[in-house]
């Protein structure tokens, strides 16, 4: 009887830690030439890119099943759950002294988003990159926040959304007939809908990171002065996304202008899936999109060898980003990998908008993420001929060198905005060599 019980535990225990997956949806990939079969199973699908579809079925399982040896199939992929844990919570802000003191801001708050200093003071040279302008017209850069969506009324933010510009609010019509109807300022793939108003603090802190409004007496100042925030909310308040809804948001944002993707984001397992890393390379390819994702919070963990996704996938166009401190230092949560992690930036007590025209301090490399897609942005509305790889290559090169961080990520510093224009501005033709090189081998291989 105890054998039993013992083995009856067991088994449950397997059942348990099985990762979960979505049993209405699969990934298809047709052989190339190849239609998508037809099958009873088949509810309805949707054409990805290339070869792959998302299906909704009466069974992931079965249609797998149906679909292993048939002729016309590639492969199939089943779509995973991230898992279920606790984001980074709204922080008191607390002070080390008077107010920093940001001459190129007068927003009265500026001066806590200690991410603004000089390299010397450990933050990303904001202020001073503001302070000694290039006195170039700038372009608009879209910034897709794929998150738990954006208080999109914040008085912070509400001049920085985008908005779709070929929608009428309202009318409950799809006008630009891209299968999302009255998507204004973004999507929300977890409810089906188009209304990606926040349903947590996180992605309103992030966006206000990257872009809050700047000069305009309130609250406080984004890193990126020449941005409009897409709102996408694809995570669940504790976590919890699916490939697929990854997959359809990154696609979404790419094809409506993102030209930087935000993913503060991730799960510890991958199932072989590959996916997501094919979608960022699409959309890399096809649209010039950088995605910048966090390292993770797993207290220093390597992610060369303990992957974590979609930090660890091998795909050119995602750059990964490690948390530092206000004293220069790696934050002790933050992840590192000197294959899979590329830079640092300011992530323990960043203080930035919160949902309901508030404001605080959140903790995390989820924070330091955004920071370096507001230093992306920035750099790519003065050079927006760049593309993805360019524009990656460009704030690697340009980060402050902290010896301690160079067996713990490829660049072995701290993203700097002041370095990464000003280096830009002095490599510009073998930059765009390079990148005129990397196109024409493109074609040729097409």
């Amino acid at each position: 009887m105890k054998l039993i019980l013992i083995a009856a535990l067991l088994t449950a225990s397997v059942f348990a830690q099985e990762p979960r997956f979505e049993r209405d949806k699969l990934f298809v990939k047709v052989k190339k030439g190849s239609d998508l079969p037809h099958s009873k199973l088949i509810k309805s699908s949707k054409a990805l890119f290339g070869q792959n579809y998302l299906v909704r079925t009466e069974s992931a399982l079965a249609l797998e099943k149906e679909f292993k040896n048939h002729p016309q199939i590639a492969s199939t992929e089943r779509s995973y759950f991230a898992g279920k844990k606790k984001l980074p919570s709204v922080e008191k802000f607390k002070s080390d002294g008077p107010l920093l003191d940001f001459g190129a801001f007068n927003d009265p708050e500026a001066g806590k988003v200690w991410a603004f200093s000089d390299a010397l003071d450990h933050g990303v040279s904001v202020d001073k990159a503001y302070l000694s302008p290039l006195n170039v017209k700038k372009k608009e850069i879209i910034v897709a926040v794929v998150d738990t969506g954006v208080d999109y009324n914040h008085e912070d933010l509400k001049d920085v959304m985008w908005i779709n510009q070929n929608e009428i609010p309202g009318n409950g019509i799809d006008d630009d007939n891209n299968g999302y109807v009255d998507d204004v300022f973004g999507i929300d793939p977890l409810d089906d809908d188009t209304d990606p108003m926040a349903s947590h603090a996180h992605g309103t802190h992030v966006s206000g990171t990257i872009a809050a409004a700047q000069n305009n007496n309130v609250g406080i100042a984004g890193v990126a002065s020449s941005v409009k925030i897409m709102a996408i909310r694809t995570v669940p308040d504790r976590s919890d996304e699916t490939d697929a809804d990854v997959v359809e948001s990154f696609l979404y944002a790419a094809e409506h202008g993102a030209r930087l993707i935000n993913c503060s984001f991730g799960k510890k397992h991958n199932e072989g899936g590959m996916i997501v890393n094919e979608t960022i390379d699409h959309i890399g390819k096809n649209y010039g999109t950088l995605v910048i994702a966090a390292a993770g919070n797993d207290y220093r963990s390597d992610i060369d060898v303990n992957l974590k996704y979609p930090a660890s996938f091998p795909s050119d166009y995602l750059m990964v980003v490690a948390a530092t401190t206000k004293r220069g230092g790696l934050a002790w949560f933050s992840n590192v990998g000197l294959k899979n992690v590329d830079v640092a930036a300011p992530g323990s007590g960043v203080y930035s908008t919160t949902p309901g025209d508030g404001y605080g301090n959140m903790s995390g490399t989820s924070m330091a993420a955004p920071v370096t897609a507001g230093v992306a942005a920035e750099l790519l509305s003065h050079f927006p001929e760049l593309d993805a790889i360019s524009l990656k290559k460009a704030v690697m090169d340009s980060v402050t060198s902290v010896d301690k961080f160079q067996d713990l990520m490829a660049a072995g510093g701290r993203v700097d905005l002041y370095q990464a224009i000003q280096h830009t501005l002095a490599n510009y033709d073998s930059i765009m060599q390079n990148q005129d090189q990397r196109q024409r081998q493109r074609q040729q291989q097409q």
